[in-house]
């Protein structure tokens, strides 16, 4: 049996209500966009499965499909990259932070909330770079894809990319304010 210590955001019970309560909150839009992404999976799916089957049954393809599929495949990862951080399932290695965590507790939360800090200001800079790009496809009426057969807007993927920017800048904050209250909390508190 090996013993498993707990990550050092949690368990969330000891924390103020008040932020207990904005994390709830938080945590429902993040998994409501979670959610949406996850419908824009299956949608993505089932229209290239028509354009499969009308290309090979009836000589009939869908109109747009590698269009749709590539602007899809972008607004899916920023609907979904705030809850997947919230999970804790971005890609990182925890062998370090685990040898941290098991000698310095708050070491290892010095370490995260320094990490969440430059994630912070590099997810600012894409949502900084984002908007201009966003209100240039918006004014001019931007789309994808020839004319007479299909186009699509592009400024929706680019609202999604400022929303999930901001979602994640949302979690990631949470995660900094997380590890600062562990931080100060008094040392018998410090799971």
């Amino acid at each position: 049996m090996t013993d498993v210590s707990p990550s050092p955001i949690s368990p969330e019970t000891d924390f103020p209500p008040w932020f207990q309560a904005l994390r709830r909150v938080i945590d429902a839009m993040t998994a409501g966009l979670n959610v949406v992404g996850t419908l824009l999976i299956c949608a993505v799916m089932l229209l290239v499965n028509a354009d499969v089957i009308g290309r090979g049954m009836f000589n009939n393809p869908v109109s747009g499909v590698p269009e749709i599929v590539s602007m899809s495949i972008v607004a899916i990862v920023f609907l979904q990259v705030a809850q997947t951080f919230r999970k804790g399932r971005l890609t990182r290695t925890d062998a370090v932070l685990g040898f941290v965590e098991k000698r310095a507790p708050r070491l290892r939360m010095a370490i995260d909330f320094l990490y969440s800090l430059a994630a912070m200001a590099l997810v600012w800079q894409i949502l900084s770079a984002s908007t201009p790009l966003f209100q240039k496809a918006w004014v001019r009426n931007t789309y994808e894809g020839t004319i007479g057969d299909f186009t699509a807007p592009i400024w929706p993927v680019k609202l999604i990319i400022l929303i999930g920017c901001a979602a994640l800048l949302v979690q990631l904050g949470l995660f900094a304010m997380t590890c600062l209250i562990r931080m100060v909390a008094p040392k018998s508190e410090v799971v």
